[in-house]
């Protein structure tokens, strides 16, 4: 059984990441300035509390905040609105998304709003 683990903001979230996806899992860290956000696994509905967590802490104490999302397997509509919502209140960068997370950008148009980075290290950079 798949397993969802945070810390964010000082809570602990444990739920059920998908019965066939892969565990999913948060770090935090910070890196030229930025704050890092790594994403592992697939983020919908369910399993998208933490990461929503994360981010909105991390937005309210960071200048820059970039999700590394290299780790994601799977995002669906609730993880693309969390992204353009943290956008909004915040300076986001998104990270090495994988294929799967680009095809939902640019089908959504996502790709004209957020911005989008091949590494960390470019994203903390910019």
């Amino acid at each position: 059984m798949s397993q969802l683990m945070s810390s964010a903001g000082g809570k602990r979230w444990s739920g059920r990441a998908g019965a066939l996806g892969p565990v999913t899992a948060l770090e935090q860290y910070e890196r030229d300035g930025a704050w890092v956000v790594a994403a592992h696994g697939s983020f919908d509905l369910d399993s998208v509390p933490p990461l929503a967590d994360a981010l909105g802490a991390a937005v309210k104490e960071h200048p820059k905040v970039v999700l590394d999302a290299s780790g994601v397997a799977f995002g669906d509509s609730s993880f693309l609105n969390l992204l353009i919502l943290t956008h909004q209140t915040g300076t986001l960068r998104v990270a090495g998304p994988p294929e799967q997370l680009r095809r939902l950008f640019a089908i959504t148009g996502a790709d004209t709003v957020l911005e989008i980075r091949g590494t960390v290290a470019d994203a903390a950079a910019s």
